[in-house]
């Protein structure tokens, strides 16, 4: 039986059946989609702990290695959002150039360089070589490989402690929990921060948020099951914000205990986790429905269009726009083709499903009459890039929460 990758309490049933999916961010190149593997994609939840997570069908690496395609700094809102955690990062901690901040999956250096660019050291550690090489380019010192307890002892013996540790979006795509949070207790400075941001569980469960399930997201995060996590290396968190990225986020302030009293914020965010539910089964059971429900009405609102005789485009080739169109088996009976601003993307196809991912410019010759924004988490930012298009005709959709013009 599964156990939890957490507290290793033993698993039930799952919650929720994606049936086979690709590994979402493996773009294959034209005429190589016939080798794509498909592998089970189901979701749990840890009945002591309440961690919900999937399978270990895959190890890490084949997520992440050298031709890894996703780029952070492709996404100008993104920059914007990690340009500006960074600056606040600086003033309220009083960094400078006798500070050393650590990014964990620094990817290719989008926040790291940020505080570089403000004189502050930056170490970043990530295991794909490509966005590594990235990163140095921006003045990042970054450190190729898997973080945990084991890299953390090396870099510490290399005379390093770290006054911020920042791991966004990374924490979900870790299979040995124990092991990175272990790695953080290892090199964080003894009144050193720890910034963990992550889309939250009940979001993603209260809105039906099913598209960011896939192979590379082993866990799906919650207070409720992250502060026994932490309290086992000596951690606890002290504060946390609320954000809107990825249909509703937060990013957990944790240091060590004894350095800091849980602000109002944590006990809010405990306490509105505890009144949905989070720490009982019954409010995961009718999820799977909701998600069936879901892709009927997504592939009904595609195909009344395609049925008037329109021509639809998407935008965006992110991982979760591989689990939605995989799941709801959309394809190019129906959709022409993708276009995605990441130049690690383009030429390739969308896995499983076989789409051709293009530079977005082809949006403008193309001229199609919907474009569906797989990247729904960037609708902004797309529409205001596009809003020439948008002017002449073009509709836009997004598929999450609900399929529905922009």
């Amino acid at each position: 039986m599964m156990q939890c990758r957490s507290c290793h309490a033993p698993l039930g049933e799952p919650v929720l059946d994606l049936g086979l999916s690709p590994i979402a961010n493996a773009y294959p190149k034209p005429g190589a989609t016939a080798a794509e593997g498909r592998y089970p994609l189901r979701l749990f939840v840890c009945p002591a702990c309440f961690l919900v997570q999937i399978e270990d069908v895959l190890p890490r690496e084949a997520h992440f290695h050298a031709d890894y395609a996703y780029l952070s700094a492709a996404s100008s809102s993104w920059r914007r959002h990690v340009e500006g955690y960074a600056a606040g990062m600086v003033e309220t901690l009083g960094l400078d150039g006798a500070s050393t901040v650590v990014e964990v999956g620094s990817n290719d250096g989008a926040l790291a360089g940020a505080f570089a660019a403000a004189g502050v050291r930056t170490i970043g550690v990530d295991p794909a070589a490509n966005a590594a090489e990235i990163a140095g380019s921006r003045g990042v010192e970054t450190v190729v490989g898997f973080f945990g307890r084991e890299l953390a002892r090396e870099l510490r013996g290399g005379g390093v402690r770290a006054d911020l540790m920042c791991a966004n979006n990374v924490l979900a795509h870790v299979p040995d929990l124990d092991d990175f949070v272990g790695g953080f207790a290892t090199l964080l400075a003894d009144d050193g921060l720890a910034t963990f941001e992550f889309p939250l569980a009940s979001e993603l469960l209260s809105k039906g948020l099913y598209d960011t399930i896939y192979h590379e997201h082993f866990s799906y995060l919650s207070l409720t099951a992250l502060a026994p996590l932490f309290a086992r290396h000596g951690l606890e968190p002290v504060d946390v914000e609320r954000l809107a990225t990825h249909g509703g986020s937060a990013r957990l302030h944790v240091r060590r205990r004894g350095q800091g009293a849980p602000s109002r914020r944590v006990a809010a965010l405990a306490a509105e986790e505890a009144r949905l539910g989070l720490a009982n089964l019954d409010f995961y059971r009718g999820f799977a429905d909701r998600v069936c429900a879901h892709r009927g009405r997504l592939r009904a609102f595609l195909g009344d269009i395609r049925a008037a005789g329109g021509a639809i485009a998407g935008y965006g080739a992110p991982a979760k726009g591989a689990t939605l169109l995989n799941y709801c088996g959309i394809g190019r009976d129906c959709i022409d083709d993708a276009v995605d601003r990441a130049p690690t993307k383009q030429g390739r196809m969308v896995p499983g499903v076989g789409l051709p991912i293009l530079a977005p410019e082809i949006l403008y010759e193309r001229r199609p009459d919907v474009v569906l924004v797989l990247a729904w988490n960037i609708a902004g930012e797309i529409l205001g890039e596009f809003a020439d298009l948008a002017a002449a005709g073009v509709r836009f959709a997004t598929p999450m929460p609900e399929p529905a013009f922009l």
